[in-house]
């Protein structure tokens, strides 16, 4: 019983220092190594790759890549104009907002009171004439989803004026006058003042309702309601597809809904009030 003794006891040192030494060995190999340079570049997938196309991948992609084609290539509508995204507001950032506002309808019963979509989730301008739904998916590359809000008035003007210090956002159904610095000089809804304890109903997407983009006042928000299911791309083709079926193009309008009001004219309008004031 000692002889078995002495032997494991001798084992496990033995073990223990085998051990020691590997760990020890492979500390020593690592600090050897250092990475001495990082070298990247960017390949262009262009036209260029398909001069010398594998006929054996093409034969086998060939029948998938026109189920693919025949979908992507369906024309579903016609665009009236051009539109493109830009600040304070454009075409196209006023058109995906109404489409947000108006598809709160599948959660409300009734559009939300303001749509919001961000500059940066739109990717593409929606060419003039016919509307494919590969140039939807070139639009709104992403995976976002609809979300209904119901918000305070003091969020909603806190959510203006991060707005207005973004210079502007797709925005539907307010009006902001703003600052060339980006400050919030007004803000309504539904043309009407905003009143801080009632409540309104946002239409946005899931991403901006998370806060991100710089707009927090959407974690604040009293109700959340965002359905599976309903992503944005999705909303945008059916909007598309309805307009078509009921005879009308896709159209877009600039109305001054986020106004730069010019440091002159705000200057006359304080005279004009004082003036009043002082007639009074």
């Amino acid at each position: 019983m000692k002889r078995n003794y002495v032997k494991y006891t001798s084992g496990a040192i033995l073990t223990g220092l085998i051990l020691f030494t590997s760990c020890q060995s492979t500390r020593e190999v690592q600090a050897n190594y250092e990475v001495a340079q990082i070298e990247g570049t960017r390949i262009c997938m262009d036209s260029t790759w398909d001069a010398h196309p594998d006929e054996k991948a093409a034969a086998l992609l060939k029948p998938y890549k026109e189920k693919i084609d025949k979908m992507m290539y369906e024309v579903i509508g016609v665009s009236e104009m051009t539109m493109d995204k830009g600040r304070p507001e454009s075409l196209l950032s006023n058109l995906v907002a109404e489409v947000l506002r108006l598809s709160a309808e599948r959660v409300l019963k009734h559009p939300a009171d303001i749509g919001i979509m961000n500059m940066g989730g739109l990717r593409n301008i929606l060419p003039q004439g016919n509307i494919t739904v590969d140039a939807v998916f070139e639009i709104l590359p992403f995976e976002n989803s609809l979300c209904v809000l119901t918000m305070k008035g003091t969020e909603i003007k806190r959510l203006m004026e991060v707005i207005a210090s973004l210079h502007g956002e797709g925005l539907s159904g307010a009006h902001l006058e703003i600052t060339k610095d980006g400050k919030l000089l007004k803000a309504t809804v539904q043309e009407k003042e905003i009143e801080d304890d009632k409540d309104y109903t946002v239409a946005t997407i899931d991403y901006l309702a998370d806060g991100n983009d710089g707009l927090t006042p959407f974690i604040n928000a009293d109700k959340r309601e965002c359905p599976d299911g309903l992503t944005l791309r999705g909303l945008f083709l059916d909007y598309v597809r309805q307009q078509t079926a009921a005879g009308k193009k896709i159209t877009s309008k600039l109305d001054g809904r986020i106004t730069v009001v010019p440091a002159s004219d705000r200057k006359k309008k304080n005279e004009k009030r004082i003036n009043n004031q002082g007639l009074q």
